[in-house]
């Protein structure tokens, strides 16, 4: 192989390379998977509630809400829904309790796959 081949296949092999790794979406919010849920207490569901979200984590990132990447707001039934990436993702909820007038928190890890649509429920507790 002469010089330019060996030049114009480096070439090849980087722009390929780049297109591969910007191509694969994982941990991020947008794509074809679907996490959906309540946020409840007691199995009460907690209304107005915020469902912070960690990417590409397994474990609970801590309750400092300035580290989540992410966040959604519930609705008057304490359901939400999150399209995003395969990928691992930490949930963790946060809202107020009008039953027994108390903040609740709690969190939970979710690993989902492409395409997949998982129903979750948030636990949370004072």
């Amino acid at each position: 192989m002469t010089l330019i081949n060996i030049r114009f296949f480096r070439k090849v092999f980087f722009v390929f390379s780049a297109l591969l790794i910007f191509s694969c979406k994982k941990n991020q919010l947008g794509g074809s998977s679907t996490i959906q849920g309540q946020v409840a207490h007691h199995s009460l569901a907690i209304a107005n509630s915020t469902v912070y979200i960690k990417f590409n984590t397994k474990e609970f990132p801590g309750s400092d809400i300035k580290t989540y990447d992410a966040n959604v707001k519930t609705n008057e039934k304490g359901e939400f829904s999150i399209k995003c990436y395969k990928g691992n993702y930490y949930l963790y909820a946060v809202g107020f309790d009008k039953g027994i007038s108390e903040n609740v928190f709690g969190g939970i890890p979710i690993r989902i796959r492409d395409r997949e649509v998982l129903d979750v429920e948030v636990a949370v507790t004072e």
